[in-house]
């Protein structure tokens, strides 16, 4: 089990180390997914606006500068050409969506390969709920020169949304407030430093960033005389099939051009 130090919200040094919920801080590191992460992360926060003309929007170069021949030189048939000066620009970039997605699972892992990276550098503090009224940066800041983090770029993370926290470090360009299901593994790695509140290390689902699971909903009870009935038709006896009606006589027409037939002679051929 992972343990990390305690700390109370003025900065004192708790006896007894904290030790970090087991789900999540297992001690694996897999860097394979953290690079997948951090690079689809700032794939994402690219806005696609980059663009450059071609020399199909570059204006001018509609005919050729000279005659195709005699005159020594070599063959142009336009001046907005890329190699020429003031012509378009080839295989520049063009406005598109470089958004990229990974699965949740590992978008997950990532998450929690970030979180044990820090504890197993040390780099990760509990302090116990903040109790904070108003802002306060001189508060925020007192208790990370306690943690000895007063010059490290830390990350603190909060149980739920702390509007009075986020104020008091928003002024503080080496301190990031955020909640703690809202870090990602970009957030994580990017901070040297990690200060969780002990109320946001919860086990399970939630320590995870994930919301619990939904429980199934219970079926309604039938109705008593709906539920006998239902079982006295799947006992009872099976319901006589009900009989073919019987063919209707034949037409009158029908009958009579068959006796017809019936009746005629039939003629021999005639002997050649």
């Amino acid at each position: 089990m992972i343990e990390a130090p305690h700390y109370s919200a003025s900065g004192a040094k708790h006896a007894q180390r904290f030790a970090l919920p087991g789900d999540t801080f297992d001690g694996a590191v897999n860097e394979d997914v953290l690079h997948q992460a951090v690079k689809v992360h700032l794939q994402n926060q690219r806005q696609g606006t980059a663009k450059t003309k071609s020399r199909s929007f570059v204006s001018g170069g509609n005919q050729k500068p000279w005659k195709q021949k005699g005159t020594g030189r070599a063959r142009q048939g336009s001046t907005r050409a890329p190699h020429w000066r003031g012509g378009g620009t080839a295989f520049g970039p063009i406005p598109r969506d470089y958004r990229a997605d990974i699965p949740r699972k590992v978008r997950q892992l990532a998450r929690r390969s970030a979180l044990n990276a820090r504890a197993r550098e040390g780099m990760l503090h509990v302090v116990d709920p903040f109790a904070m009224d108003r802002p306060k940066t001189s508060a925020l800041l007192g208790l990370l020169a306690k943690l000895a983090l007063q010059d490290t770029k830390t990350l603190i993370l909060t149980a739920g949304s702390k509007p009075s926290v986020y104020l008091s470090g928003r002024n503080v360009p080496h301190i990031e407030v955020l909640p703690f299901t809202d870090a990602t593994a970009y957030d994580i790695l990017r901070a040297d430093a990690l200060v969780i509140e002990s109320a946001a290390l919860g086990s399970g689902a939630a320590a995870d960033g994930e919301a619990p699971a939904r429980q199934p909903r219970p079926r309604a009870a039938k109705p008593a005389a709906r539920k006998a009935a239902t079982k006295s038709g799947k006992t009872g006896a099976k319901p006589a099939r009900r009989a073919k009606p019987a063919k209707a006589a034949k037409s009158a027409k029908t009958a009579k051009a068959k006796t017809a037939k019936k009746s005629a002679p039939k003629h021999k051929k005639a002997s050649e």
